[in-house]
């Protein structure tokens, strides 16, 4: 592994949103374990009623401590130490947080670059999860990226190639850029056959990337045993649905396939045509036993 003596040593801002950047809350999930295990204190929010559309985004009834009725209004916060300064690891970690705006992109990403350069941070850090194809069995596969070539020599990182929409996390991240301050993306991808709940292995997955990038040490809290919960969960699931234990099979292969040493690219994509082939139900004789 690189020594992160360079870029990530500073004052460093993970970001994460609820919402399309955030499948299984795998990448809010980190930025909530940052916070409960990290002395941290308010730094700003945004104003809710000038980026959310509050039927899409609805506010939350709750009851206050005094046991009074209480709106939670989604919203954006920025949170830094308690304490001014680097820690004696050389960096201090801030967090954004909060649920993806739905409107005034261009304004959301201009106050957020005010705080951003009022705190003199010196990398972003987003973080992202996506569904996909992968099998819950397996490792949690998580890609780094970033458009900075400090990061991307320092660390040994690809740029990104994906062309298609974007979230927010991709708008701060170009203008975070454009204004001269380095910018990394680490993105999981979450098992979409369960899509519907939280995915803490991912989230530990991402917390175990974010530990070397950063060179931080995050305590996991229930993290493990609920990770292993999940996955114990989903295989007492499979054992009583036959077409998702075959299913699921499926993708095993396909992933130790690709994971194989001595797997060639022709092997690979072959794997996977047939695994497509599968999947939309068309037979080839190369299949059968």
């Amino acid at each position: 592994m690189t020594d992160a003596a360079g870029v990530l040593k500073g004052r460093v801002l993970v970001v994460a949103f609820e919402g399309w950047n955030d499948a299984g809350e795998a990448a809010t999930g980190v930025v909530k374990t940052l916070r409960d295990s990290l002395p941290m204190r308010t730094i700003a929010e945004v104003d809710s009623e000038k980026y959310f559309d509050y039927q899409f985004n609805r506010p939350l009834a709750t009851t206050g401590e005094d046991g009074s009725r209480v709106l939670v209004w989604p919203t954006v916060t920025m949170f830094g130490p308690e304490q001014s300064g680097s820690d004696p690891a050389g960096h201090s970690i801030y967090v954004l947080q909060g649920t993806e705006p739905a409107r005034s992109w261009k304004s959301f990403t201009s106050e957020i670059m005010e705080v951003v350069r009022e705190c003199e941070i010196d990398v972003i850090v987003m973080l992202g999860a996506m569904l996909a194809d992968v099998p819950h069995t397996r490792p949690i596969s998580i890609f780094v990226s970033s458009e900075s070539p400090a990061l991307r020599a320092e660390f040994g990182v690809e740029r990104s190639t994906y062309e298609g929409p974007v979230g927010i996390l991709s708008v701060i991240s170009a203008a975070a850029e454009d204004a001269g301050i380095p910018t990394m993306s680490i993105w999981a991808s979450v098992p979409h056959y369960v899509h519907n709940a939280p995915s803490p292995k991912a989230t530990l997955a991402m917390i175990e990337r974010l530990e070397e990038l950063v060179e931080i040490t995050v305590p996991r809290g229930d993290l493990v045993d609920e990770s292993t919960a999940w996955e114990d969960g989903i295989n007492a699931l499979a054992e009583d649905d036959d077409d998702m234990a075959t299913y699921i099979a499926q993708l095993e292969r396909a992933r130790d396939t690709v994971d194989s040493p001595e797997a060639s690219g022709d092997a690979i994509a072959e794997e996977f045509e047939r695994y497509l082939r599968k999947r939309d139900g068309k037979s080839d004789p190369r299949d059968r036993p």
